[in-house]
């Protein structure tokens, strides 16, 4: 597939000369396959492992963060979006060795140049909302649902979980390509789209669940809106943060 070809190229799976493409794709299954094995004979994996698990176990290892096997306990906050983020690729991606190096690098390119800016981007939507639908920013507010808001999975997990694959990757595209505000439009997006539904909840958990499990038939059309929304408030931006 074109576009996750482009993926491994812009993440640094690739190198952008594809006369050593071929190479380079055996040295990435061969580390794939040597850090299975070291996972398999240090007993943290075994073949009824689920595969979003195999990816998180070898992720720790990379990272130098694999607990000791007697200290394992259940996966915390950056975990659990590591997996959110894992299911949301192997959905995309058939072969588990591209699905491996896509997941681990692109949430290292997020982290690395987006780690910083994720704390703002609430505040950011708040601000668009208010030139958007005013209206509806102060009625969040007032029942206390601003604050409490879905963050961790639009802007943490990058909407994995919130949205089908086909969505999803249009986004992922921005992300990947250098901008992480395209998760304050969609976001926005979402508000916007669903405005009347939200008007008419008056207890913010309501809201909350609402805006957890959004109906999937409409999802297109929103993340066309919020990359318009993306053009109309940061012009073209190649690297927009």
């Amino acid at each position: 597939m074109y576009r996750i070809h482009v993926w491994k190229v812009l993440l640094g799976i690739l190198p952008p000369h594809s006369d050593s493409h071929t190479l380079v794709g055996g040295y990435r299954k061969e580390q794939y396959q040597d850090i299975v094995e070291a996972l398999e004979v240090m007993r943290f994996i075994n073949s009824s492992t689920l595969t979003t698990q195999v990816y998180l176990r070898m992720f720790q290892l990379e990272n130098q963060v694999l607990p000791r096997r007697s200290e394992i306990s259940p996966p915390g906050e950056e975990d659990e979006d590591f997996l959110s983020i894992s299911r949301a690729m192997e959905e995309i991606v058939d072969d588990p060795v591209d699905c491996y190096w896509l997941i681990k690098c692109f949430v290292n390119q997020f982290n690395s140049k987006f780690g910083d800016s994720l704390p703002h981007l609430p505040k950011s939507l708040e601000h668009y909302l208010s030139q958007e639908e005013p209206r509806l920013l102060n009625h969040l507010k007032n029942i206390g649902a601003l604050a409490r808001l879905p963050y961790s999975l639009w802007f943490r997990c990058c909407f994995a979980g919130c949205l089908p694959e086909s969505s999803l990757q249009r986004v992922w595209d921005k992300v990947i390509s250098g901008s992480c505000k395209i998760l304050v439009f969609v976001a926005l997006e979402i508000l916007l789209s669903y405005k009347i539904v939200l008007m008419g909840i008056n207890r913010p958990e309501g809201v909350v669940n609402f805006l957890r499990n959004v109906p999937q038939e409409n999802t297109d059309a929103i993340v066309t809106k919020a990359i318009d929304l993306w053009h109309k408030y940061c012009g073209t931006p190649m690297h927009s943060v």
